[in-house]
């Protein structure tokens, strides 16, 4: 009897040990400092980690002059802020934002010194519901291999140690081996606004969700938790289901950005608004093991999948990035037009201003 009871309490702790959840950062933007392509004033305008090469999507009339310039990253300026319909405005549209935003040193957190993002949301000042949604320049590839970028932006030959690791994982927006999730956390500092937030995730079929982090009123540095309402943490009264263990691409997640959404009861106008990073609280789908035979290297049916996902990918990428950058080819340079009355003149408008001016 004493034996059958030692045995069934050391498997049920067994059991519980499977499911014990794992902490990962998501994304942690202190990560995401321009550090690489230098623009015509030699300022960097890249993320080295995660610039990425959308020229393979462009098309033969392209030079390879233009297909060099063809980048993009999720350096902090390249995130992009998208309000709802009826929020949209040319003002509006002009002037919402996302920039890199410096800690000061006195300041008392650990992330003193560094880059945070910084988020301006102009939103509408009459009564009416509106949102925004804060989101990366690209749709985060999961199946990109880890290469490193040189100074230019173009990928290098994977190392040996690189081998089989992926670009965008620790803490650059994708985690992987991720069953149910059990909470969510996001680091932000509040402005004592009283708009809602929410993180936007999508999960390995491609299916966004979105998740009630609470609202941001409040001032100061705060971590938002959101805890998932029907996680079960007894083993026994869940419904258990077993699947095989090959070959089984690892369920992940990927971060697809925040929505702010500000309710017609309250005050409009402008949103400022900054977010170190996000975390969560996972069970892990498949326990990692050591097996007796390696499975992929022998049929490679993962690899298959991973590669063709990655290349479904790239191409939906590509195709948009080409477009906005023949989009900022044919946008106009000039600001002030050429005076026909005096050539040394920016603009005849602004002699007359200034004629004006001399006259008072």
């Amino acid at each position: 009897m004493k034996k059958t009871l030692v045995l069934t309490v050391a498997a049920m702790f067994m059991a519980s040990a499977f499911v014990s959840a794992k902490e990962s950062i998501l994304m942690d933007f202190t990560q995401l400092d321009a550090d690489i392509v230098a623009d015509e004033n030699g300022n960097p305008t890249e993320n080295g980690r995660t610039v990425m090469d959308y020229s393979r999507a462009a098309g033969a009339t392209f030079t390879s002059e233009q297909k060099s310039l063809m980048k993009t990253s999720l350096a902090l300026t390249n995130w992009e802020v998208k309000l709802n319909s009826s929020a949209q405005n040319p003002v509006a549209l002009g002037l919402s934002q996302v920039v890199a935003a410096p800690v000061k040193e006195s300041a008392d957190v650990p992330f003193k010194g560094k880059n945070v993002m910084g988020v301006r949301v102009k939103f509408p000042t009459w009564a009416n519901n509106a949102n925004s949604k804060i989101v990366p320049a690209f749709d985060i590839p999961a199946y990109e291999p880890l290469s490193d970028a040189d100074e230019n932006g173009n990928r290098q030959k994977p190392t040996d140690e690189q081998k089989g690791k992926y670009l965008f994982d620790d803490g650059y927006g994708v985690v992987r081996n991720v069953g149910t999730l059990k909470s969510i956390s996001v680091t932000t500092m509040g402005m004592n606004f009283p708009h809602q937030l929410y993180v936007l995730l999508k999960d390995t079929d491609g299916v966004e969700r979105r998740y009630l982090m609470g609202n941001l009123f409040f001032d100061g540095w705060k971590t938002l938790i959101w805890n998932n309402p029907d996680y079960i943490a007894d083993v026994r009264a869940r419904e258990i289901r077993v699947y095989p263990i090959y070959p089984r691409g690892l369920p992940l997640v990927k971060f697809a950005g925040f929505q702010i959404c500000r309710d017609a009861n309250h005050i409009g106008d402008d949103f400022i608004g900054y977010f170190k990073d996000v975390k969560v609280i996972y069970d892990l789908a498949v326990l990692s093991s050591d097996r007796d035979i390696d499975d992929e290297d022998l049929w490679g049916i993962i690899t298959k999948k991973e590669l063709d996902r990655q290349t479904a990918e790239m191409a939906r990428f590509g195709n948009k990035q080409v477009n906005r950058y023949l989009e900022k080819a044919k946008q106009s340079k000039e600001n002030e037009f050429t005076s026909s009355i005096d050539p040394d003149s920016s603009s005849s408008a602004q002699k007359s201003n200034q004629d004006a001016v001399d006259a008072q």
